[in-house]
């Protein structure tokens, strides 16, 4: 071979080796590529705005022809069912360990664990479950979780040393309304970081962020005899209704909202309080809030009004738990309508119109997992993962239920998959126990 093409030869394998470099690079920053469109940070429960919504476009828009690929598996997570929150190229979560509950942090390239630190001792088996629940809310520098046993903690991102932390029990008498262990992600707002201790006279407190100081703590409003005293499993939504910034929460006793700027407690409803467990996230929009829970309670609308110098809240329908209702893995609302899986102890897809609460489709059809389902929406579709495992996609369409396509997890464990999925950059992150999982999801 002459000198000429023997350098050709090789400027066109450094050429393709360039390329394919170039290429596997793109894909670990999450460089976005073949059309997609997306932020790269997932800061807290349910994203942004806590609507369990992803803002990527350019995703798979099915998956009968093939399930998305497994890029990486990540062990060390520890036990329980807390989901990610990612920004910075790194993703944080929790776990129980043997050493006690911890924060993890992850490189979003790889998978590999950059740092664990402990927030609270012990690993308890709470209502037979081991292991942490909250999902970390990043800030800045910093990032804050909450213990199963009762401890927010807040940590710098950096390297997981801790800032601050207060006791839940020690601090307001905390409680929680049965013996599941706290499962709320702390909501951060502007300076303070706010959370549910579950106290009669602090069932809701806000904390300087920096600090950790007690800026406020609201009191329990009366709401009716449904329910349990303490917090519930839910995580705290910020409403503007009537022109008042509040702070909605489901707690043992319902749903309640506090004004933001001193806690006063501003109103409460009863009708959605069961015995058991209280445990999806409330929906806001503008002055309305949908909410729901299971153990054969119910679903409702409620309306938020001014009232002298306060806000009452009318229930606009309620829906009978034999027809509706939410047990956990949260609800959807997009362009007016509610999606979610209904039943207790069951995912089956379903579609409400949130304004008027009329069933549009679904409600009683088993889709291809078992049991209760957590959801995430992205890119005109929705994905449910059931408890059994198994993951599908779902049009998030009034017109008519719509499956587009299932597949299994590469890593089952014996325990229920009930840690929601996230959709960002591209990937889909998926928590079982010790392991996450990051698919690419992104339209080939």
């Amino acid at each position: 071979m002459s000198r000429t093409l023997i350098l050709s030869a090789g400027l066109f394998s450094g050429l393709c080796f360039a390329l394919v470099i170039g290429f596997e690079v793109a894909i670990a920053a999450d460089v976005p590529v073949s059309g997609l469109k997306s932020s790269q940070e997932w800061t807290q429960w349910r994203g942004a705005d806590r609507s369990g919504k992803s803002p990527d476009t350019g995703l798979l828009k099915d998956w009968t022809a093939g399930s998305p690929k497994l890029l990486w598996t990540a062990d060390g997570m520890g036990s329980g069912f807390a989901s990610v929150s990612i920004a910075g190229g790194r993703i944080y979560t929790t776990g129980g360990q043997d050493d006690g509950q911890m924060t993890i942090c992850i490189n979003a390239a790889d998978g590999k664990v950059v740092w664990k630190k402990k927030v609270a001792d012990g690993n308890p088996r709470n209502g037979g479950y081991a292991g942490m629940r909250c999902t970390p809310s990043l800030d800045g520098d910093r990032l804050y979780v909450i213990a199963s046993s009762g401890t927010i903690a807040c940590l710098k991102m950096a390297d997981g040393s801790q800032v601050w932390s207060k006791d839940f029990a020690k601090e307001w008498n905390g409680k929680m309304m049965s013996g599941w262990g706290y499962s709320e992600s702390p909501l951060v707002d502007g300076d303070w970081v706010l959370c549910t201790p579950g106290a009669s006279s602090a069932m809701i407190v806000a904390l300087d962020k920096l600090t950790g100081k007690e800026i406020w703590r609201s009191s329990m409003p009366s709401t009716g005899d449904r329910g349990k005293d303490g917090a519930g499993y839910s995580s705290i939504v910020i409403s503007n209704a009537c022109g008042v910034k509040q702070y909605v929460q489901l707690v043992g006793r319902g749903v309640i909202g506090v004004r933001a700027t001193d806690g006063k407690p501003l109103w409460g409803y009863n009708g959605v309080a069961n015995g058991t467990a209280n445990i999806p996230t409330p929906i806001v929009s503008g002055d309305y809030v949908f909410c729901s829970t299971g153990y054969r309670t119910g679903a409702a609308l409620l309306q938020l009004v001014k009232s002298g110098s306060g806000i009452d809240c009318q229930e606009k329908y309620f829906l009978d738990g034999n027809r509706v209702q939410n047990h956990h893995g949260q609800m959807i609302l997009k362009d007016g309508y509610v999606y979610f899986g209904n039943g207790h102890r069951n995912g089956l897809p379903i579609c409400v119109e949130m304004e008027s609460g009329k069933v549009i489709w679904g409600g009683s059809e088993r889709g291809p997992g078992s049991n209760s389902a957590a959801i995430t929406y992205a890119d005109g579709n929705l994905i449910f993962r059931y408890e059994s495992g198994e993951v599908a996609l779902i049009e998030a369409t009034p017109s008519a239920y719509r499956l587009k396509g299932h597949f299994k997890p590469d890593y089952l464990s014996r325990n229920p998959c009930w840690a929601h999925p996230v959709v960002i950059g591209g990937r889909m992150y998926l928590r079982d126990q010790d392991k996450l999982m990051c698919y690419d999801v992104r339209a080939q």
